[in-house]
């Protein structure tokens, strides 16, 4: 697990207390008080938190802490969970190509459009983007489907059309998952 960077953003005295009792923390504490600089150091982060005493536009992973005085365990207690509502968000989202899926949601993505899917279609883009050569019709149906038996069966053709066909009518892309003589693939 990467370290879990708490950066307090324009928030001096709370920075000073976090310091003063951080040795007994889960993460690394920084303070920075301009944007610029912020923006430099979170670019090579990902995971980290941004505690703020109020909300600041177009900075992403923030925490506004503007109910002062608190008690440190409770703010400890919220900075932990914040932690792990970012560590969630991020597993949730699987890159794929230019795309984003998000597997909470069960959509893929690309800019402001989005597509809902099914759980069958995001467990097959996923495998198939797994995938550096062509994926048989078989392997999917071992992999994907579940299907053991040799019983000749037009599952996957028809799940693989009706997917391509959702993708070419929301993102006008038909190259996404291309047929290849041995299976399909996504490049």
């Amino acid at each position: 697990m990467s370290i879990q960077n708490l950066i307090i953003y324009k928030f001096n005295s709370l920075y000073h207390i976090l310091e003063e009792i951080g040795l007994d923390f889960n993460f690394k504490i920084t303070f920075e008080d301009n944007e610029g600089s912020l923006n430099d150091k979170v670019k090579n982060l990902t995971n980290y938190l941004i505690i703020s005493n109020k909300k600041y536009l177009n900075i992403e992973n923030q925490f506004i802490l503007d109910n002062t005085p608190i008690n440190i365990f409770k703010l400890i207690e919220k900075i932990n969970i914040e932690f792990l509502k970012i560590q969630f968000n991020n597993q949730s989202k699987v890159k794929v190509n230019n795309y984003i899926i998000d597997l909470n949601s069960r959509e893929i993505l690309i800019d402001d459009t989005k597509l809902k899917l099914t759980e069958k279609e995001i467990n097959t883009i996923i495998y198939l983007s797994k995938s550096d050569k062509p994926v048989s019709i078989e392997e999917l149906q071992k992999k994907v489907w579940s299907y053991q038996s040799e019983i000749e069966t037009h599952t996957v053709e028809t799940h693989i059309y009706r997917l391509r066909k959702k993708i070419l009518n929301t993102f006008n892309d038909n190259k996404f998952i291309t047929s290849e003589k041995n299976g399909y693939q996504i490049k």
